[in-house]
């Protein structure tokens, strides 16, 4: 690490990050609905990042950590791994800075996700869908072509990003009482955490992932990473296990981390896109999910909730 860099995420890091690429991607709107707020008795804000460039919040991180390379490092591209959002976000990022962008993907990713990253004019390179493989097909790459790799959370380039979403909201709606974020290798929520808690100290972060993969619920409550193992969720963008700098942040500034059920997040879905009139994909569903299970008390309460993505494959709706 750059020792003149912070070994923490900072809230200045997350300033920088948005300067640095809020003419580059959407400033997403901020959606409500009279009839979720009745059936959760409390005020809903929907941070809806299924309308950001890509499709998903991972714009934000990706195209910060891409900007923030110098000529020297940019010059023989950038790769990563991805089930599919953080991959066509690196693709775009690489495009506008006129560098090539690999990107490992597992073999069962959806096919709208690896269609998003070749749009892009991403090279996608496929591996069987463990952790493991991905990890070792990235290797290869980068010691075959010399890329610079963008972790697609473990990064504080990354993460910073993914906070502008937390300044955003924040800005729009200042007196918010909760935010709900979901979480599967930690990104975003990390991020969101550091933004909300420095910039509003009496909000309450708190993660939401699914059932079948809840190792950052386990993580949390343990002190220590728990690896992912297997995991069968239906949202595919919650399958990673944490890195141990989004754990740092998450343990020092998330309140809690709750799970749902794959019936509630399915069900999710279906609500916000036949009462808000808009489609988000599984992991984007899960912070409303949530509320719609009662897992959490928000009577009378201010609450932002991410919906992550809505890059969703037509052909294989859950319903």
């Amino acid at each position: 690490m750059d020792p003149q860099r912070p070994a923490h995420l900072t809230l200045e890091l997350v300033r920088e990050a948005h300067e640095r690429i809020k003419d580059k991607i959407a400033r997403t709107p901020v959606m409500t609905s009279a009839t979720l707020d009745g059936l959760a008795n409390a005020e809903l804000f929907f941070k809806c990042e299924n309308f950001q460039k890509t499709g998903a919040f991972k714009a934000r991180g990706a195209t910060n950590a891409v900007f923030s390379l110098s000529a020297s490092q940019a010059q023989k591209g950038v790769a990563t791994h991805s089930s599919g959002n953080h991959g066509a976000a690196l693709a775009r990022a690489a495009r506008l800075r006129g560098i090539g962008a690999t990107v490992v993907m597992p073999n069962n990713a959806p096919r709208a996700k690896q269609d998003s990253v070749k749009r892009y004019g991403g090279d996608i390179v496929f591996c069987e869908p463990t952790l493991e493989a991905r990890e070792s097909a990235l290797e290869r790459v980068i010691a075959d072509h010399g890329a610079c790799m963008i972790h697609p959370y473990n990064d504080l380039r990354v993460m910073a990003g993914q906070g502008t979403t937390a300044v955003e909201l924040i800005e729009a709606v200042p007196d918010l009482d909760v935010i709900l974020c979901p979480v599967g290798g930690g990104g975003l929520l990390s991020g969101i955490a550091v933004a909300a808690k420095k910039m509003r100290p009496s909000i309450r972060v708190i993660g939401v992932e699914p059932a079948a993969a809840d190792d950052a619920a386990r993580s949390f409550r343990s002190g220590r990473i728990v690896p992912s193992v297997n995991p069968t969720t239906i949202a595919d963008g919650l399958r990673s296990s944490l890195g141990d700098k989004t754990f740092a942040e998450i343990r020092r500034y998330v309140d809690d981390i709750v799970t749902v059920s794959e019936q509630s997040i399915v069900g999710g879905m279906r609500r916000i896109w036949e009462v808000m009139k808009i489609l988000v994909e599984p992991s984007g569903a899960v912070a409303y999910a949530a509320l719609a299970e009662g897992k959490l008390d928000v009577r009378s309460r201010r609450v932002g909730l991410v919906l992550t993505g809505g890059n969703l494959d037509l052909e294989r709706l859950p319903w």
